[in-house]
């Protein structure tokens, strides 16, 4: 990763989508522990982050559409097409969750990892238009596409929520699949100027 842990400022809320372990990593999280106010997770994650010594006050886990509110922040767990486990025969028995983020002057998405559903149609419905979609965009594989977007539906599901601007996440740090590790991003700025999406990245 390009920034340290020792380097990060203090947090106020951390965001977990699921608990894979490119998402959820126990040495992370007890290193981030004294700098974190809270962290959110969907039903179940939280119990690993409890049993991993993080006082239970710190966190709060919800069910798809449930929402918290933290230092004048919402935060709703919404649906994603995903699953979860860490081992062998844990498959599916935590939650696993994209997160719509809206204060007095933004509304941000981040969609967590997941395949293309018709859920975003039904987030952007409910919560859109979002000021910027934070959107998996890497970690693809013709042959994953009910788990990881291809790009072209990372743009769909862009533009499913009503996004303004485009951040694509997932992409650079793991490598997780077998394409090129700016294939990504190549792919999705052409899909950005074909559809006239404002795209935020390095």
């Amino acid at each position: 990763a390009p920034i340290t842990i020792e380097e990060l400022p203090e947090i106020k809320v951390v965001v977990i989508s699921h608990d894979h372990y490119d998402h959820l990593d126990k040495a992370t999280i007890q290193k981030l522990a004294a700098k974190v106010e809270h962290f959110v997770t969907p039903l179940k994650v939280g119990d690993y982050l409890i049993e991993w010594g993080i006082d239970r006050q710190k966190v709060t886990q919800l069910d798809w559409w449930q929402c918290v509110e933290l230092g004048g922040f919402k935060f709703f767990a919404t649906p994603a097409q995903h699953f979860s486990g860490r081992g062998l025969l844990d498959r599916n028995r935590t939650l696993w969750a994209s997160w719509v983020i809206q204060s007095s002057s933004s509304n941000l998405f981040f969609s967590g990892d997941g395949g293309y559903f018709n859920g975003f149609k039904e987030i952007g419905e409910r919560f859109g238009p979002f000021d910027i979609t934070m959107m998996e965009t890497g970690a693809y594989n013709d042959l994953w596409p009910d788990i990881h977007m291809l790009p072209e539906q990372s743009m769909q599901a862009h533009l499913d929520l009503k996004g303004k601007a485009m951040l694509p996440i997932h992409n650079s740090t793991f490598d997780l699949s077998l394409h090129d590790w700016y294939e990504p991003f190549d792919r999705i700025s052409v899909l950005a100027k074909e559809n006239n999406v404002n795209l935020l990245m390095p």
